[in-house]
């Protein structure tokens, strides 16, 4: 009767797990930011003032609070009615990617809901560029132009040329917020061209018609 009982109760245990388990693997494949806190920061002009690349960086994580108003500053929904963002881009097309490269794992940030998806489960920082300090950096950011995107909004520019003058500029308004963001709050950053981009298209699963664009590093200024 006993070994019965215990049995029952294994097979109720495994059940439960069984439940579970797709919504824990969810959890882990999305993380919600918390809301960006607009309040803070120093003002425009010392930011600008102080706006530089560095390319020394300290180990330690970025906080959630200080990720979450990081992105939203890069391009992030600041009219809610309309989903329009913090950065401009020709015609609205919205078609820049922000993907964050954490120790944790390659995410893919989703202005509209605020949050991380996760896209690979490895930790890519080091194909990011080949710059020794991205390895260490916290935090890498990928911007990639979805040209799919570009097709769906309007037939006035076709050729490539325009596509890469369009997806440039647009890429170059996201890059700016992100350096005003970490001049206000107090971080290192540094933009930078020199990628392997078929290497890293290939580990991040992109499409043909997803063109990598830039890469950004972000963190705390290394200690003297």
């Amino acid at each position: 009767m006993k070994k019965l009982i215990a049995l029952s109760a294994l097979c109720a245990l495994v059940s439960l797990l069984l439940i579970a388990a797709p919504a824990m693997a969810e959890e882990t494949r999305s993380i919600q930011l918390p809301a960006p806190q607009t309040d803070g920061g120093r003002p425009l002009m010392q930011a600008l003032q102080e706006r530089r690349s560095n390319r020394e960086f300290a180990g330690d994580k970025l906080p959630p609070q200080v990720l979450s108003d990081l992105l939203w500053a890069a391009d992030g929904v600041n009219r809610p009615d309309d989903g329009r963002r913090t950065a401009p881009s020709a015609m609205n097309w919205q078609e820049i990617d922000i993907y964050v490269a954490l120790a944790e794992g390659l995410y893919l940030y989703e202005p509209k809901t605020h949050s991380l998806k996760l896209i690979v489960a490895q930790d890519l920082r080091g194909k990011t560029g080949k710059q020794g300090f991205v390895d260490d950096a916290p935090l890498n950011l990928i911007y990639v132009a979805d040209h799919k995107r570009i097709g769906l909004m309007t037939k006035a520019v076709t050729s490539t040329e325009d596509r890469a003058l369009y997806t440039a500029a647009d890429t170059g308004c996201i890059v700016q917020n992100v350096y005003l963001f970490c001049a206000s709050a107090g971080l290192s950053t540094v933009v930078r061209g020199w990628i392997d981009r078929d290497g890293l298209a290939k580990a991040m699963n992109l499409r043909d018609d997803q063109k990598i664009i830039l890469a950004q590093t972000v963190g705390y200024p290394k200690k003297k």
